[in-house]
């Protein structure tokens, strides 16, 4: 009888022994299933995040433009990341000298801002930079990859540059024209034509006059009658470097 209930002790003690030698490796086998995944969990620092562009707003790569130069050419940054899209000559600061006005476009995309620089000639024929503009021509596409304006130039006449955007769509007409007064280079005149269902605005403005004039079109009305309101504009310069035309009338 002691005999069997010895065994029957060693029987059950071999038991457990084997119940806990199981759960501490089922343990063991667990924490290093865990520590493996984890560890395998792609590593994010901050600065990783911080460095992603933004895609919310238009990418405006970097750039770096030369002070002197003899031709376009000499003007693009060394990086060669730009190229000419638009340009135009004609007087803008009055001193008999033939200046260039001149459209970049990023190669990348199309969704990036587009500079605009204002070269001004030297009596040696060779050009100086005097202005740059990141926002006073508006970006060509949108994330969609749809075309804002369906039609674009620049020109320099009566020594104003003058900036002439055409769509069909939500972006409606836009012209803008820049003078030079002393050394500032400003927004001389702005018009704008906005078509919608039942009827079209239209908004001037003029600096020299100091004022602003909206013409709203009743287009549901057989003589499509229009009423006319010229209110008084602040006094201020808007200078072409902070300047965006197609934001103008949306701005206090």
């Amino acid at each position: 009888m002691k005999k069997q209930i010895t065994l029957n002790l060693l029987i059950l003690l071999a038991i457990t022994v084997q119940s806990c030698t199981n759960k501490k490796k089922t343990d063991a086998d667990s924490t290093a299933k865990n520590v493996e995944i984890t560890d395998s969990l792609p590593h994010r620092d901050y600065e990783d995040v911080s460095d992603e562009p933004d895609q919310s707003t238009p990418y405006k790569p970097d750039a770096t433009y030369p002070k002197k130069g003899n031709k376009i050419a000499d003007f693009l940054p060394k990086t060669g990341i730009y190229e000419v899209q638009y340009e135009t000559e004609g007087d803008l600061n009055n001193d008999g000298f033939p200046d260039i006005a001149v459209v970049l476009k990023y190669k990348e995309n199309n969704i990036s801002k587009r500079p605009m620089l204002i070269l001004l000639q030297n009596k040696d024929k060779s050009y100086r930079l005097d202005k740059v503009s990141n926002i006073v021509m508006p970006i060509e596409y949108n994330e969609a990859d749809y075309k804002i304006y369906d039609t674009e130039d620049i020109t320099i006449e009566n020594g104003g540059l003058n900036i002439n955007l055409y769509s069909i769509g939500p972006g409606g007409n836009i012209f803008g024209s820049f003078k030079y007064f002393g050394n500032d280079f400003i927004l001389n005149m702005i018009e704008a034509e906005y078509r919608g269902a039942g009827g079209h605005t239209g908004l001037f403005y003029n600096f020299e006059k100091g004022d602003i004039t909206i013409n709203e079109t009743n287009t549901m009305k057989e003589d499509e009658p229009t009423e006319s309101k010229t209110t008084k504009a602040k006094v201020k310069r808007y200078l072409f470097e902070k300047t965006s035309i197609t934001n103008f009338f949306n701005e206090d």
